[in-house]
């Protein structure tokens, strides 16, 4: 279908075109949203057609797939070189899903919603950047995109303390990068050699990173490798996410735990692991403690949580672990499983952060100790939640389950019984999820609020949550849908591993 048409490129161009036109209309709310959406949406349609498309038929590890390559800067060996496989795909589609969802979720947001539906697009080009962009130059470019209309999101339409949360959150990340981008500069021009030429081009450096010296090597992983896990973010450079979180408007928050946590873990299998395999094997083991320290502390803090939101951004920092332990196996069952952890931790965050912020406007309060025996007043809400719960803690037969579950088992296959100490975390999910779930929305109804004119969801929220509900339903009863896709692509980042 797309022989002919360049559809990588047109992905970044829709969503450019639209933010242009919407912060051109911030004056005129109700087209500012319309146009808005019509942009996301066509982003989306392309997204699907595009998953659609990816031959599942191609032979392990080998191409790109809607491969495009222009020269930018020769001189430079700086190219706009595009690409996806089925490590990347799931997350354009992710992308194109979540913030067309995000939007709808925002139908009622009234202040400079022009500005606020611009962001929302520009963060998209940011986002599916980062995914397709096969150049370093390029990718770091996508990359910093992405900080601005979070930077915005949070500071302008966030909580009472968005400055700070702000501000905090473009410290860390950007400081990240800018040791990513030493790396990076060290990578490019450590490449010269080898590649007869200076070339930013991520699966040619990747051919020939292996004859590095070993220290060299070292010192770029490590520049890299901090540059991602403070994106996803571990512990313990994982202090900005929670109160990023706690003071973004929700669609940032569905925005921030879906997609740009997922970058972090993304860089760390397209950059660290396909480009120094052997570096990432003999840091095996540290990276699985990082991992699994992540998702312990995270769980348990969860537990002494009161605000609803908070305990979710918590909960992120545990999940993403997940992903960052089935990576440490270094195996292709648990490579495949940790992408199908992010794919599936976007779909849940994206529901949790929405009854979070349902919550807030429907109850005036995210205080668990203030809530109580709210379903029979907002079922919808109530229901949606306790699905969204369900899901991440793993229950069998939605999409959380069968990715922990592999991730589990990989972790088995290479550690035996040191799989017990992560799988303590699981149960600690369990805890803290049922227990919110029985203060806040079952037993007595409160009297701490009022409880009056408490009223169930809109349309505009009820549409993004049930897409989501069902899509984890989907993928968790059906995870071959997902895993098909991913399994032919892992050979090729693996390879080299001795």
């Amino acid at each position: 279908m797309f022989e002919n048409i360049p559809i990588l490129p047109l992905l970044l161009v829709v969503p450019l075109v639209g933010a242009l036109l919407t912060f051109a209309l911030g004056k005129n709310p109700k087209a500012a949203k319309y146009l808005a959406l019509v942009f996301s949406g066509i982003t989306l349609v392309l997204a699907t057609l595009l998953t659609m498309e990816f031959s599942l038929s191609a032979p392990l590890g080998t191409e790109f797939q809607f491969e495009v390559r222009y020269d930018w800067v020769s001189m430079l060996g700086i190219s706009f070189h595009l690409g996806v496989d089925g490590i990347s795909i799931l997350m354009v589609f992710l992308s194109a899903l979540l913030v067309f969802l995000a939007i709808l979720f925002s139908w009622d947001v009234e202040e400079r919603t022009g500005t606020y539906m611009g962001l929302m697009l520009l963060l998209d080009l940011g986002v599916l950047g980062v995914f397709m962009a096969l150049d370093y130059f390029l990718f770091y470019i996508f990359w910093e995109v992405v900080l601005i209309p979070m930077f915005f999101l949070i500071a302008i339409w966030g909580g009472p303390n968005r400055a700070y949360a702000s501000i905090k959150f473009f410290i860390y990340t950007h400081v990240a990068s800018l040791v990513m981008l030493l790396g990076i500069f060290a990578l490019v021009f450590t490449a010269q050699g080898p590649l007869g030429g200076i070339s930013f081009d991520i699966a040619d450096i990747a051919t020939v990173s292996g004859d590095f010296g070993h220290a060299i090597q070292v010192l770029i992983y490590a520049a890299l490798f901090f540059g991602f896990i403070v994106k996803m973010p571990m512990v313990p450079f994982h202090t900005w996410l929670p109160d990023a979180h706690v003071q973004a408007p929700t669609a940032g928050s569905v925005l921030l735990a879906g997609l740009l946590l997922k970058m972090g873990s993304y860089g760390i299998i397209r950059i660290c692991v396909w480009t120094f395999p052997n570096i990432t094997l003999e840091a095996q083991v540290l990276i699985a403690i990082i991992g699994v320290v992540s998702m312990i502390y995270g769980a348990f803090a969860c537990l002494a949580q009161t605000d609803l939101k908070k305990m979710v951004a918590y909960s992120s920092i545990s999940h993403m672990g997940i992903v960052l332990l089935g990576i440490a196996t270094m195996t292709d069952l648990g490579m495949a499983a940790a992408v199908f952890q992010m794919f599936a931790h976007g779909l849940i965050t994206a529901v949790l952060f929405m009854t979070c912020g349902m919550f807030q406007h429907k109850a005036g309060t995210r205080e668990i100790p203030l809530l109580g025996g709210l379903a029979p007043k907002i079922p919808i809400v109530s229901t949606v939640m306790m699905m969204g719960f369900m899901a991440s803690l793993g229950l069998p037969g939605l999409v959380g389950f069968m990715a922990e579950f592999s991730v589990l088992t990989a972790t088995y296959n290479v550690w035996e019984l040191w799989v017990l100490i992560p799988i303590a975390s699981v149960a600690l999910t369990a805890a803290y999820y049922l227990w919110a779930m029985q203060r806040s929305i079952f037993g007595n109804l409160t009297t701490k609020i009022d409880t009056e004119h408490i009223h169930d969801a809109y349309w505009f929220e009820t549409v993004p949550l049930a897409v989501l509900i069902g899509l984890i339903a989907l993928f968790g009863i059906y995870p071959r849908l997902i895993m098909d896709i991913i399994v032919p692509s892992i050979p090729r980042i693996l390879t080299g591993v001795i």
